[in-house]
Order: structure tokens, then sequence, then C-alpha cells
């Protein structure tokens, strides 16, 4: 039979719609909630730049093992602009709509801990690359881990008392003042933690200044906090932020030594703050400078295809690809709740960034800390934090 010629070309159309859709249909959707647009976009590039690059490097080798046969990975990406509202709804759309077995992200604290209600609610495994809050993993009306979500990085209890250690024994350094967004989830915990674990361990904390998001004067909590007389300032802000203030600090004779938290890893932020900067120091994931051979391939890789070394960010979003994969091909097949099981009954996952450790019920992982400082406009290694 003889069709027109526009019918000829519409069945075209939708027998390559059919295949298209046959094909996506066996693969694994993996959802990735990234902050590609907004506050945080040199986070969300480098979350996304790890996570397709560790998807192609799977899906080159033949895809993942599912029970007896080589599946190809589908990566659908969703941009939460950094925002909790949008965040919420980007983790509703990948799992209710498209479909997503597994979702890698937020990675900001203030996306990570409302996507997280919507992924347990659902019942959808979901691992933040670099949400340190302890909100993200914990029910808090019950005060229990979430069953479905975990971490790729340390928490910000482990991390306030790396830093409040740091300050006391190796900078030695007895007073502190503390500056940070009250209206940031991340930020705002990490500076109360800070306090209450520094002034434990004997120091004492002359002031505890806050600002909220989009200010850009800090001349009258930075002249309070002049007055107070510190040895060192924490300063848990993003790397949007830190400039700034460090900049408006010196501006004002302030020459006490600046102390961050991982908020701080983009090297955007030393280009933004220049000699502000310098001889700074804050706690960090990963240091390129003590890597592994999995992750010097790691970042020979990354460099290789985006023209820069990862940040943390980067290495953490690659890791956690990494131990989804290693929890659904432990599953054996494309199910939430089994590959959610899985997820639970792997004690730890070696990956660019270390050892990942879980214990049963927990979304936690133990895992070290690293010291950087900043110095000739560059991350160097300190030290380790075991846990």
């Amino acid at each position: 039979m003889k069709f027109p010629v526009f019918l000829t070309s519409l069945l075209a159309v939708l027998a390559l719609v059919g295949c298209s859709k046959k094909a996506d249909d066996s693969a694994i959707r993996i959802g990735l909630n990234v902050e590609l647009t907004g506050e945080l976009p040199s986070v969300g590039a480098s979350s996304r730049n790890a996570v397709e690059l560790h998807v192609a490097q799977i899906n080159a080798a033949g895809g993942i093992t599912l029970g007896d046969k080589k599946v190809p990975l589908k990566l659908v990406i969703g941009d939460n602009g950094a925002k909790a509202d949008q965040a919420a709804a980007t983790a509703q759309r990948l799992i209710s709509q498209e479909n997503v077995l597994v979702m890698i992200g937020p990675n900001a604290s203030s996306c990570a801990i409302p996507a997280s209600e919507i992924a347990e609610s659902l019942k959808t495994p979901m691992i933040s690359p670099w949400s340190t809050n302890p909100k993200t993993t914990i029910n808090t009306q019950t005060g229990e881990p979430k069953a479905y979500v975990l971490r790729g990085c340390f928490t910000d209890l482990f991390q306030a008392g790396v830093l409040a250690k740091f300050t006391l024994k190796d900078l030695e350094a007895k007073r502190a003042a503390v500056l940070f967004d009250v209206a940031s989830e991340a930020p705002n915990g990490q500076a109360n933690l800070y306090k209450q674990t520094f002034e434990k361990l004997g120091g004492t904390i002359t002031a505890f200044e806050t600002y909220t998001t989009g200010d850009r004067d800090f001349s009258a909590q930075l002249t309070k906090i002049r007055a107070s007389n510190p040895d060192v300032i924490f300063l848990p802000a993003y790397y949007t932020d830190v400039p700034l203030i460090t900049q408006q600090a010196r501006q004002l004779g302030i020459t006490a030594r600046f102390i961050g938290s991982d908020a701080w890893s983009s090297p955007e932020i030393v280009k933004l703050g220049g000699e502000a900067l310098e001889g700074a120091y804050f706690c960090n994931h990963y240091s390129t400078q003590i890597a592994t051979p999995a992750a010097k391939k790691f970042m020979e890789e990354y460099q290789a295809k985006y023209g820069q070394a990862p940040d943390d960010i980067a290495a953490l979003s690659y890791d956690s690809v990494g131990f989804m994969v290693k929890a659904i091909e432990a599953a054996g097949v494309a199910d939430r709740e089994v590959v959610r099981a899985a997820l639970a009954s792997i004690p730890s996952y070696e990956g660019v960034t270390g050892e990942m450790r879980f214990t049963e019920g927990n979304g936690d992982p133990v895992k070290s800390a690293v010291i950087l400082q900043i110095k000739d406009g560059k991350f160097v290694w300190v030290a380790n934090a075991a846990p």
C-alpha cells in the first residue's frame, strides 16, 4: 500500500519516537537535582560536570550490571535555582513525572532538606553529595534517621568539632568571633555548633554577629567584631559572601585570621577575595594534594574534559554516583525499595574523597576531613582530621 507523503513522514516520526521511548525505558533513570542557576551556580556546575562524567564513563563501559545483563544509565537533570521551593518541586517532578529510580542532590542544605522530605515521602533513594546539615538525613518530627536519604559528606557536627579543635590547638587561638547568614540553613547550623564546641573546649566567643542573605554592607557587624578583639573570625559563609566580608574587614583594620567551613570550597572564592583571604584556613572534604591513585585518575579525566581541576563538590558528586550504582547493582533490579535495602546493607564505599563507612540505619557516613589554607592564591593542604 502506498501512503501519502505527509502520512509517510508522520509514520516515520512516530516510529522514531517509539524507538526512542523504548530505548529510554530500557535505561536506568538517575535524577540530578542541582543548583545550576541562582546564588550558587559554581556549586551546580561542579556537581553536574562530575555526575555527567561518571555516567558517561559507565555507559562507555557498557552500562551497569543488572542481574545477568548490562544496562545503560539515563541522566535526568533538574535545576533547583538554589531555592528551597524549587528544590522540592524539582524532586517531585523527577520522582513522579520523570520516574527516576534514585536522585542525586541537591547540594546546598537549604535545598537538600526540603528535597529530602519529598524523597522520603515518595520512598525514593536520595543522596546529597554536599549537604552537611543534620536535618537532611533526620526526620525532625521523630528524631529518627530517614529511611531513603543519605549524604556523601561529613556532617556539620563533625565539622564544627574539627574547626574548634584546630582553632584552639593548632592555631593556639583562645578568642573567636563568629559572623554568619542567619537566614541560610547550613551557615546558621555551622555557626551555632562551632560556638557550642569552642566554648565547651575552653575557648571564648567574643562576638556572635549575623546578617541576612543578600546583604552587602557588613560594616556594623565588623565594627562590633573589631571592638571584641578576637584572635580569629569564624565565617561559615558561601563563596559568594566571603570575599566581600573579608575585604571590608581588612579595610576596617581587622587583622584577625579567618576560619571557614566547607562552604568556602569553590575556587571562585580565591579569584574574588584576593589578598583579603591570604592565610585563611577552612575545613574541606578532600585535597588534590593527597589524592589516592583513583582520585588522581578522576582529577586527570575531569581536567581533560572540563579544563579545570575538580573541587570537593565535584569529587563528592562523583562518589555519590558510584555509591548509588553499587547499590543498584547489588539490588539486581530497578526497584526503589530493593535499592533502598541494598543501600542500607553496604557498610563502606571507597571513593575519590576517601572511605565512606555507614552504620546500619544511619545515612551519615563516617569519614575524614581535611584542613586547607589559602596560600599564594591556592588551596594548600595542612592536616587531616579523622573521625
